[in-house]
C-alpha cells in the first residue's frame, strides 16, 4: 500500500514539474504558477512525515536541471519555503482555504524573493515587479488545488 501511495505523490510532483516547463504564450508566461511549490505545500501539511524539507530540495535541484538555472538556486528557496510549512503545518491545517492560500501567496512571495536575492547575488540582476505575477496566480489556484489534492488523496486512500 505504501508504495501505491509514495507513487501518486511523485505523479503529482512530476506532473507539476512538467507543468512548470511547459511553453505558454508569452503574454501569460510572467503569471505561471509555482507549481511545484503548491504542490509540496500541499503534501507537507498532509504528509508531513513523508513530504518534508528534504524532498523540497530534491525538487528544487530537479526544477534548477530542468530550467538551467544556477544548481541549488530553486533547491534553497524551496527548502526555506517548505521548512516554514513543515514547522507549522498543524496550525495552517486549521485554517480555512483563503487563509491557506494567502499564506501560501506569501511563501510564494519568499521563495521568489529569495531565488531573486540569489541572483542578484550571483549574476547582478535587476528586480522586476514581473518577478511576483506568479504569486497572484498561486493565490487564485490554491482553493482548487487543495480540493483536488484532497480528492485524490482520498480516493486512493493516502495516509
Amino acid at each position: 500500500m505504501f508504495a501505491h501511495n509514495g507513487i501518486i505523490v511523485i505523479l503529482t510532483l512530476v506532473i507539476a514539474l512538467m507543468a512548470t516547463i511547459m511553453p505558454l504564450p508569452l503574454s501569460v508566461d510572467a503569471f505561471r504558477p509555482d507549481w511545484v511549490l503548491i504542490i509540496l505545500i500541499y503534501w507537507t501539511m498532509a504528509l508531513p512525515s513523508r513530504v518534508n524539507i528534504i524532498t523540497a530540495w530534491m525538487m528544487g535541484l530537479l526544477l534548477d536541471v530542468l530550467l538551467g538555472s544556477v544548481l541549488g538556486l530553486h533547491a534553497a528557496a524551496m527548502a526555506i519555503a517548505i521548512y516554514i510549512v513543515a514547522e507549522n503545518f498543524q496550525k495552517i491545517r486549521n485554517f480555512s482555504l483563503w487563509q491557506q492560500a494567502f499564506i501560501t501567496g506569501v511563501l510564494s512571495a519568499l521563495y521568489h524573493l529569495v531565488v531573486f536575492w540569489s541572483q542578484r547575488f550571483l549574476i547582478d540582476v535587476t528586480f522586476l515587479s514581473s518577478y511576483l505575477y506568479p504569486v497572484i496566480t498561486s493565490v487564485i489556484l490554491w482553493p482548487w488545488m487543495f480540493l483536488l489534492l484532497r480528492k485524490v488523496r482520498r480516493h486512493f486512500s493516502i495516509a
